[in-house]
């Protein structure tokens, strides 16, 4: 039995899907102004494993991740670039899929966006209107009344009052009260807008989540999920808009990933110690960045560091070592690593523990090969690359790892010449010149072993 941790209760629950056998899922996506960076690659793999886990244990599951691509920080980039806000967002659309796929990150079943739910997120809003849980403002925005909605801050716990006790609103703002929220924003003269019956405007962030997650999963489903920092308004803002709107249970599972954390400071633009994918796949080959950020629980803190990232490195090297040089077995049974692996990926996606199995094949794997029994190893590599492929890790050819590297590495080519240059020198007796090649490749973070069939390399 998979047990979950649920934020809204907060303690771990047995999954018990609305429909037995298949999962519905929603994560809240990218707000497509900007490259993704690492605290988007965060969520992003924890929710990749989660969606792989919950498939390999055999459920059918339907995974959903919204594009936000209409906002007020995608229209001050695009007018700060001199572009169109829909050239902006395609063109960042297109980076975060590339990113997504270096980084070994499935596709979701659906991507909405939210220019192409316009129609329903009206619809949503016009209910809330009709039922009295929202109401047209005089500057032409339409706010949710949160005061009429029973149970707000269920999800966070926080206290009506004291929200709005601390909130600070704008003498010019047409909000009833200080914790309302906007559905609707009243379109300025030029800005990029959609009739409704309330005029020209464009969605609020909030109501655009609670319109395409109810429209591709139903009024209620299984699993809601996204970044810490989403918590707190967004989410409960989705529990409270939705339920009003659809008078049932918005969602039974909540779901939060954990932050990413520079010299213990949380990752974020405002404090400028953010780093985008792009930029760390430029001194880290992509397997090894994803390792390091499933190495961790995905509900715990990320620390980023250099050392952290070239450990997860040096760790991942270790398991791909354990595999060179063997074809695994075709079809081998269920092993006792197996059922240590589910064990430990049914407590809330427990991926330490489970890497941890993985280390464990590689031990045997190793003293297998060490006593020649070559079947048996065989056997243990199949079941390393089994559950390796459940965590989306070692699916390359081992020599292929060895061999990659970030974008500023020395290229393969140039090894393979030095590697040459130094066999020369061997071949030469002038040791001294040949340790110097291998003390200055070593030096760079790659590393020769030489045998009797010749000399191979890897990276470090």
């Amino acid at each position: 039995m998979i047990r979950i941790y649920n934020t809204l209760s907060q303690r771990k629950e047995d999954l018990a899907p609305i429909e037995p056998g298949k999962v519905r899922m929603y994560v809240c996506g990218m707000t497509v102004y900007d490259y993704c960076h690492l605290g988007h690659a965060r969520v992003l793999t924890a929710f990749d494993v989660i969606t792989r886990y919950l498939r390999h244990s055999g459920f059918d599951v339907h995974y959903v991740r919204n594009i936000t691509d209409i906002d007020d920080k995608i229209l001050r980039r695009a007018e700060d670039n001199g572009e169109d806000f829909q050239a902006l967002t395609e063109r960042m659309i297109a980076a975060m899929h590339e990113d997504e796929a270096r980084l070994g990150i499935l596709p979701p079943t659906e991507e909405p966006r939210a220019t192409a739910f316009i129609d329903e997120i009206i619809a949503m809003i016009h209910v809330l209107v009709s039922n009295g849980y929202a109401y047209a403002a005089d500057n032409g925005d339409v706010y949710f009344e949160v005061d009429a909605f029973d149970g707000y801050g269920k999800l966070s716990k926080k206290k009506l009052e004291d929200l709005i006790a601390g909130a600070r609103v704008d003498v010019q703002e047409a909000k009833r009260s200080p914790a309302d929220f906007v559905l609707w924003k009243a379109a300025k003269p030029g800005e990029v807008s959609w009739p409704s019956p309330w005029g020209d405007g464009r969605p609020g962030w909030h109501i655009e989540c609670s319109a395409m997650s109810t429209c591709c999963l139903g009024n209620t489903f299984d699993i809601h999920g996204g970044g810490p920092d989403l918590l707190f308004p967004h989410h409960e803002n989705e529990i409270a808009q939705s339920e009003a709107a659809t008078g049932q249970r918005f969602v039974n599972t909540w779901m939060h990933a954990g932050a990413v954390r520079v010299n213990k400071e949380k990752m974020s633009k405002s404090l400028g110690n953010f780093f985008t994918i792009r930029e760390i796949l430029e001194k880290y080959p992509p397997e090894v960045v994803r390792y390091f950020l499933i190495s961790s629980h995905y509900r715990s803190q990320v620390d980023y560091s250099e050392d952290n990232l070239a450990e997860a490195g040096r760790t991942l090297s270790r398991l791909y070592q354990a595999l060179r040089g063997l074809v695994p077995a075709k079809a081998v049974a269920e092993t006792e690593f197996d059922r240590r692996f589910q064990t430990a990926m049914d407590d809330d996606f427990n991926t330490p523990e489970a890497m941890t199995v993985l280390h464990a094949v590689a031990s045997e794997l190793n003293l297998q090969r060490r006593d020649g029994r070559d079947d048996d190893a065989a056997e243990s590599a199949a079941v390393l690359v089994r559950l390796g492929k459940v965590l989306g890790v070692l699916q390359q050819d081992p020599e292929a790892f060895f061999k990659a590297g970030g974008e500023g590495d020395l290229s393969a080519d140039a090894i393979e010449q030095m590697i040459q240059a130094r066999n020369q020198a061997r071949k030469d007796r002038d040791f001294a010149e040949a340790d110097r090649i291998r003390d200055e490749l070593a030096d760079k973070g790659v590393i020769l072993d030489d045998s009797r069939e010749g000399t191979s390399w890897r990276r470090v």
